[in-house]
């Protein structure tokens, strides 16, 4: 049975299941189990069950359920309120005004979050009831919003990139520091798009006045120290060498505790509330982490992966003509799964075709995350439409088409990292810290 043949079997099946109504995890798990039956001579419960054990106890993965705990805590505090309060005086006098709230807003939570929709929800709380005080263009505050999320899938804690780390066994730390400094280009590009609105549209910003002088701007800041801190304590000690990414999830649990503590926002029932979202997150992870690791053990003894790569390899595609090949897969996978499940789901076979082809793993990490966080703004299943739909109640369709500018600025962050890859590699390389 040549690769071909295989490939259509495993893809029925996956999709089979999927369109059924199975969860992603559990379905991987049934097409796991059919190929090893199948297709080989080892025993699938026995091999399966061994190769979950080995994934699951991972030390690395544990760092997981803490950022997502993190980021569960903070969104039950003030701390959105207070990040307005303290970015607004800064940038109501920027071209663009206090649109660049939803995108700056974004950037520094998504530091303390790691999840795209916990910044989205979170931010949103704080800037769609403001912006729309103001009178800013409806598009512009859904969109900007929609699109600035996805950098939480990018800057550090990532639970993208941790899961990509697990996957295919490489430092979450450097992975956490190769997102740095792409994460805030992309930021730059998004507010770049803010200001280029502002002056081509220049009768849709309002007027907001003279605004505050700047030593009341900086009385104003005080309210972005707790968070600026918690940034401090989780990003500082990964970078500087003092913690690994787990031990950097423990500080920052303590540190959101902490400041929901002096918040007065933390009592038996957020703290229990927390708990059990970060614990249903986790779950949902992990059992479709486990299933991608039995599928890629059935793979790997049907010899899938190793046909494919072969066969991509007799191409003789440039690096260039397979990242771009790999942009469109992923583009159009993610239409239809979410961002995690699109890079368990296919690590298997890509990280042997980026390995051949000789393109540094580190870097084609950011590369999947700029590409995966394009698929939470595209329909059917672009996760943060789901998310901005319950928060404003807009048709689906509307929010897409608000969201297409920042949409084709991350397809442009993909010709910029692949233009400038150093953007993503440099600090990996220069900053030694551990694993």
């Amino acid at each position: 049975m040549t690769e071909l043949h295989l490939t259509l079997i495993f893809l029925f099946i996956l999709f089979t299941l999927l369109g059924s109504g199975v969860w992603v995890g559990l379905a991987l798990f049934g097409v796991a189990f059919v190929g090893l039956e199948l297709f080989t001579t080892r025993p699938a419960g026995d091999a399966m069950i061994t190769t979950i054990w080995t994934t699951s106890s991972s030390w690395t993965l544990t760092a997981l359920p803490l950022f997502i705990w993190m980021g569960e805590i903070l969104f039950r505090t003030r701390l959105s309120e207070d990040m307005f309060r303290g970015l607004a005086p800064w940038m109501a006098k920027l071209p663009g005004g206090l649109v660049h709230t939803n995108v700056v807003g974004c950037t520094v939570f998504a530091a303390v979050s790691g999840s795209s929709a916990a910044t989205l929800t979170t931010i949103g709380k704080m800037s769609i009831p403001e912006l729309r005080s103001r009178g800013y263009p409806e598009y512009m505050i859904i969109g900007t919003l929609a699109g600035a999320a996805t950098l939480g899938l990018m800057i550090p804690p990532s639970l993208t990139l941790i899961v990509y780390g697990v996957t295919i066994n490489e430092s979450i730390t450097k992975l956490f520091l190769a997102g740095v400094v792409p994460g805030l280009v992309l930021a730059l590009m998004f507010m770049g798009y803010v200001v280029a609105w502002s002056f081509i549209r220049k009768k849709e910003v309002p007027n907001l006045g003279e605004g505050l002088k700047f030593w009341d701007k900086v009385k104003e800041s005080k309210f972005l120290i707790p968070v600026l801190l918690l940034v401090v304590v989780v990003i500082g000690s990964m970078y500087l060498g003092f913690a690994t990414a787990t031990e950097a999830a423990a500080f920052g649990v303590v540190g959101s505790l902490v400041l929901a503590a002096s918040q007065g926002s933390l009592n038996r029932k957020t703290f229990f509330d927390s708990l059990l979202g970060a614990t249903r997150t986790s779950t949902m992870i992990a059992l479709i982490l486990g299933g991608a690791a039995a599928l890629s053990l059935s793979m790997g003894f049907t010899g899938l992966p190793r046909s494919l790569a072969a066969w991509i390899d007799s191409l003789n595609l440039s690096p260039f003509s397979l990242l771009v090949a790999l942009m469109i897969f992923y583009i159009i996978l993610g239409c239809f799964l979410d961002g995690i499940s699109s890079v368990v789901l296919t690590m298997a076979i890509v990280e042997t075709m980026v390995r051949q082809a000789g393109i540094d793993i580190i870097w084609f990490g950011i590369f999947i995350v700029v590409v995966v966080e394009m698929a939470q703004i595209t329909p059917p299943i672009g996760f943060n439409l789901f998310v901005m739909q319950g928060i404003t109640g807009h048709e689906m369709n509307y929010i897409a088409k608000t969201a297409i500018p920042m949409f084709l600025i991350m397809v442009l962050m993909v010709f910029v990292l692949i233009a400038f890859p150093e953007l993503a590699t440099y600090l990996p390389e220069t900053m030694r810290g551990p694993r």
